[in-house]
């Protein structure tokens, strides 16, 4: 397993409110579109990531994270597995604190990166199914 208890609880109650998600789009289809709404209920600031830009959930979207103009704490990853490893590295150049790998997302050597550049890192788990238990 790749991220703990302590580590879930750490990125979702700790680490901080701005979450970039990257593979976010307006189509409502798409898991990221629920997990992105679950977490703005629980009160975390989503920001869009996706090559189209798109507004989602009145929030302005970028097509990287290195566009974002402002700090980001969490990056939640919704891309295929074998692009998430670039993702992760771009978290850590980014100066973000934690990097979250949706289910079914997995690449274990971008963990031991992520982890060893000294960020919080949870892999193959869902922010929207976590933080409903921490209540």
């Amino acid at each position: 397993m790749y991220g703990d208890a302590e580590t879930v609880r750490k990125i979702l109650t700790e680490v901080g409110d701005t979450w970039a998600v990257v593979g976010l789009s307006s189509n409502q289809q798409r898991a990221a579109y629920g997990v992105a709404d679950v977490l703005q209920r629980f009160g975390k600031r989503i920001v869009p990531v996706h090559p189209k830009a798109e507004t989602v959930h009145g929030e302005r979207g970028y097509g990287s994270l290195a566009e974002i103009p402002f700090p980001v704490d969490v990056v939640d990853v919704f891309v295929n597995s074998d692009l998430a490893g670039p993702v992760a590295d771009e978290t850590v150049a980014i100066g973000a604190k934690a990097v979250w790998f949706q289910l079914g997302v997995i690449d274990p050597a971008a963990y031991e990166r992520t982890r060893a550049a000294g960020l919080d890192m949870v892999m193959d788990r869902c922010p929207a199914i976590e933080i409903p238990r921490l209540g």
